[in-house]
């Protein structure tokens, strides 16, 4: 049977700012939590379908936040780690400082929830061999972190240049060129991460066949409900449709957010227009005879 999996990374607002450099300011800086993710799980529960949360452990301090994660995993969803602080250089860090990093989400995420999370996602979609050593050694059962998409890293590499001229340094950091040479689906990580080998599973952010275009809640959103539609008609013969979306993809700029809608485009689509974008794109899914699965369940029926 054919899968698919809506998962969620929880980058509060600051984090955006960070992108751009700029400092964070405003009234929405807690909007992902005060706001979408109240809105995201009760669209998941309108449209029957778990999610996978990739939590930011730090975020964990706020009791408000605590407590919305706990009531997440209660209702069913997973919890899966984004890292301790979503360090956007953790690749880049020695490797003692990385199993830190990692084992001290881990553990946070945990505590709140039960149940060390299995799954992993890397700040920034970076990825490296070291780091694949740290998820074997901390634990974690899979990642979801490599994106081989061109149009994806050469937008990322432009936009970082631009903010230069403007004297502005974004927190973000451009990955190794190597990740458009990973597969586009689900595959075994080997060494280097972006071959096939007998490492730790690898579930990819989606892209269409061929040319390699990202389907994620940046451009659906954007692009709306007849992007949606063919996006996941592109993909109707991968095993996984792994659908990779944000926090910021259930809130728009009257959210707080309009010192960030001069930077930030998707923040100017209304809330309404994103949903129905979203709700094309699982409705297209279901349409295929996918199943929505968490994506740890999807990793256990990949790589049994």
């Amino acid at each position: 049977m054919k899968l698919a999996s809506v998962n969620v990374d929880l980058d509060e607002i600051p984090n955006y700012f960070a992108i751009h450099g700029l400092e964070a300011t405003g009234p929405g800086l807690h909007a992902v939590y005060d706001k979408a993710l109240a809105r995201m799980v009760d669209w998941a529960a309108a449209m029957k379908l778990p999610l996978t949360l990739f939590t930011i452990a730090d975020d964990m301090k706020r009791p408000e936040n605590r407590a919305i994660i706990a009531n997440a995993a209660k209702l069913g969803h997973e919890i899966a780690s984004h890292t301790r602080d979503h360090r956007y250089d953790l690749v880049r860090l020695d490797h003692a400082t990385m199993c830190e990093q990692v084992d001290d989400a881990a553990r946070i995420l945990g505590e709140v929830t039960g149940a060390r999370p299995k799954g992993f996602r890397a700040p920034g979609y970076t990825f490296t061999d070291d780091l694949a050593r740290v998820l074997r050694e901390v634990g974690h059962g899979y990642d979801s972190s490599v994106f081989g998409c061109p149009a994806y890293y050469t937008a990322k590499a432009l936009v970082m240049a631009s903010y230069v001229p403007r004297g502005r340094t974004s927190r973000s950091i451009l990955g190794e060129p190597e990740v458009l040479l990973s597969p586009r689906v689900p595959y075994r990580l080997g060494v280097p991460y972006w071959r096939e080998g007998d490492g730790l599973p690898e579930l990819p952010i989606q892209m269409t066949p061929g040319l390699r275009i990202p389907i994620i809640g940046t451009n659906v959103t954007l692009w709306g409900e007849g992007f949606a539609r063919k996006a996941a008609a592109a993909c109707a013969r991968d095993a996984l449709f792994n659908f990779e979306l944000h926090g910021i993809d259930f809130l728009a700029a009257e959210d707080g957010l309009e010192l960030l809608r001069p930077h930030q485009p998707d923040v100017r689509v209304p809330v309404a227009a994103k949903l129905a974008a979203l709700s094309a794109i699982v409705d297209e899914l279901k349409g295929q005879g996918r199943s929505f699965v968490r994506l740890d369940e999807a990793t256990d029926r990949l790589f049994p």
